[in-house]
């Protein structure tokens, strides 16, 4: 079975300018990236504990990163 792409992922809430908060997610032999803003430190972990269990989730199925079906849109609507 393959292992999520995220599952070795640390995270770590950084204060971002104008008193918000971001996330920095280190993946393994990846630069970091920050996800923001979020309005507090608080909102900023609730968002790490979503995310892990998410990623610990779609790890279990094997499915992660499945695209959403096509919006068919009818023309002038």
């Amino acid at each position: 079975m393959r292992t999520h792409p995220h599952a070795e992922a640390t995270y770590r809430v950084v204060p971002i300018a104008g008193g918000a908060f971001g996330v920095e997610v280190s993946i393994p032999d990846r630069s970091p990236t920050t996800v923001s803003s979020f309005d507090s430190e608080a909102a900023a972990e609730a968002w790490i504990v979503r995310t892990k269990e998410r990623v610990a989730s779609e790890g279990e199925s094997g499915k992660w990163f499945r695209r959403a079906p096509p919006q068919w849109r009818t023309p002038g609507v």
